[in-house]
């Protein structure tokens, strides 16, 4: 089972990013689970047409030991497997302890003994990198962490925080960085500047996407890019990173 978390400051991209990586991976034949890791719970709206997921917080708070796997775990586009981890009422509590929670109740229910996923991805909120937002790096959840950026200032800053949790966390046997992702915004030297934050990492970038009208334009339809315009060249940005992510562990997803 390959796991793999994507980070990323709030607003850069993510669940955009993650929604049409997962179906591009679901398209090579892979079973393919998402776990929005994110308080909004909206990680996985355009692979269920806008229709929003109960949270485990939520059915855990409702229903306490009454609880199934099936409440939980919806699927959507592509046959990928959907579920949100969901948080607190804003003010009200810590996310961070929503994700945890999730987590542990999806351990609880043998999830992925059942669903037997051969990929499982996190969307995670990455502007702090501490206690249930560390989670998904730690042994037995992800095994590598990618984080997606712009070339704006304030997406850089949050990326290299997180570079720096996942390289101080090395010595425990947790993920390790996979990469960075570029998601374009039309930023002066935009590439130039994320380049070098992945060589301060001793990374490189592993995907570059381009900004494009047509993601707004799939989302406003409550689809992904590759349902609203599978044969556009953005799209293909996308199954490319898809393969990027996938590269090493099976010759034939490289990109």
């Amino acid at each position: 089972m390959i796991k793999l978390a994507l980070y990323g400051k709030g607003g850069v991209g993510k669940s955009t990013t993650i929604c049409n990586v997962a179906l591009a991976m679901a398209e090579q034949g892979l079973r393919v689970m998402l776990i929005g890791c994110d308080p909004k719970a909206d990680s996985t709206l355009s692979l269920r047409r806008g229709r929003p997921l109960s949270t485990v917080l939520d059915l855990v708070r409702e229903r306490r030991g009454d609880l199934a796997l099936r409440d939980m775990v919806l699927e959507g586009s592509g046959g990928v497997l959907c579920v949100e981890a969901g948080g607190p009422t804003p003010g009200m509590g810590c996310a961070g302890r929503g994700i945890i929670t999730a987590l542990e109740t999806l351990a609880e229910k043998g999830a992925f003994s059942v669903y037997r996923p051969d990929v499982v991805l996190y969307d995670v909120l990455g502007d702090v990198v501490c206690g249930g937002f560390s989670m998904p790096m730690r042994t037995g959840h992800a095994d590598r962490v990618y984080v997606l950026t712009s070339g704006e200032n304030m997406s850089i800053y949050a990326a290299g925080n997180i570079a720096m949790a996942v390289e101080r966390f090395q010595g425990r046997n947790y993920a390790t960085l996979g990469g960075f992702i570029l998601n374009r915004r039309g930023v002066k030297n935009e590439d130039e500047k994320v380049e070098e934050l992945a060589r301060s990492f001793h990374s490189s970038i592993v995907g570059r996407l381009d900004r494009s009208e047509l993601v707004q334009e799939a989302e406003e339809r409550g689809m992904t890019l590759l349902e609203a315009f599978p044969d556009e060249q953005v799209t293909e940005e996308y199954r490319c990173l898809a393969r990027s992510m996938l590269s090493g562990y099976a010759e034939e997803w490289s990109c």
